[in-house]
């Protein structure tokens, strides 16, 4: 499967969601599409046939308000349909503005939205396999400003402690949240060492680059010590040029007539990103 494809694709599918729906997160969700395509379809132990395998690995999106782009790597993957894309946000739709596990949607493990719970429940996970001698990986999805609540540092120790190396944590470090600048707004520098100094294996990889992405989980499933984080350096709205790094889409969805000339956008950077891998090989 050609992974720079898939990850546009399912760009393509969130941008259409979107402007359907009329509401939502944009930029985060684009921003993303590159680790989720590396994790879905090349990295975790997953049957969309059988989302219920009791070994099979989790994907807890904390950053819940991002969802777009774990329904559109879903429905991409063969959980559902991807017509039930464009129910999202209606009354009565299993796709939530933010994920709800009581939706019955196949493939969401946990309901999130309030920032910073999504790491203490993967660290929950973690301590019930090791007492149920269960052998599977758990994937926390946090954005660089959600690493402002309190509680990632509370259950970041607990990893630590309990050397729960079956967790490995991603971060979108894209510098961007609602307010403005992640650094202005409440500086989390140094990140790498804050992760280190709690106790963490710390990687860090272009967010927008399969191999990289993908040698990072490789690196954090080979430790046997530590949880691991993947620090995954993104640009918000990635692929769409023209709102790339603008935090003013960090919540905003497109118009038809947007949605219309971002999907002619992602076709553009589709073709010079497979020419440039293409150069590359």
């Amino acid at each position: 499967m050609d992974l720079i494809k898939t990850s546009y694709y399912i760009r393509g599918l969130i941008i259409k969601m979107l402007a359907s729906a009329g509401s939502g997160h944009t930029g985060g969700s684009l921003g993303l599409a590159d680790v989720f395509t590396s994790l879905y379809f090349n990295t975790i132990n997953h049957n969309p046939d059988n989302p219920g395998d009791p070994l099979r690995d989790r994907v807890i999106l904390s950053a819940g308000h991002v969802a777009p782009v774990l329904y559109a790597t879903l429905s991409a993957a063969g959980y559902f349909d991807v017509s039930e894309l464009f129910t999202l946000r209606k009354f009565g739709s299993r796709l939530q503005g933010h994920p709800a596990r009581d939706k019955r949607l196949p493939g969401i493990e946990t309901s999130s939205g309030s920032l910073g719970q999504g790491l203490s429940i993967a660290v929950g996970m973690a301590l019930a396999a090791r007492l149920n001698n269960q052998n599977f990986r758990i994937y926390s999805i946090h954005g660089d400003g959600e690493l402002q609540e309190g509680q990632i540092w509370e259950a970041a120790m607990s990893a630590a402690h309990y050397k729960l190396s079956a967790i490995t944590a991603i971060v979108d470090c894209n510098g961007l949240q609602i307010d403005g600048p992640v650094d202005r707004v409440m500086n989390l520098s140094p990140l790498r060492d804050k992760w280190a100094s709690f106790g963490w294996n710390v990687l860090e990889c272009d967010g927008h680059n399969h191999n990289e992405i993908q040698a990072c989980f490789k690196l954090a499933s080979q430790n046997t010590e530590a949880p691991s984080v993947v620090l995954a350096h993104t640009k918000m709205g990635k692929g769409v040029y023209t709102i790339e790094n603008d935090n003013r889409w960090h919540g905003k969805a497109p118009n038809p007539e947007e949605a219309t000339e971002f999907l002619c956008q992602l076709n553009e950077s589709l073709k010079i990103e497979l020419s440039k891998n293409q150069e590359k090989s």
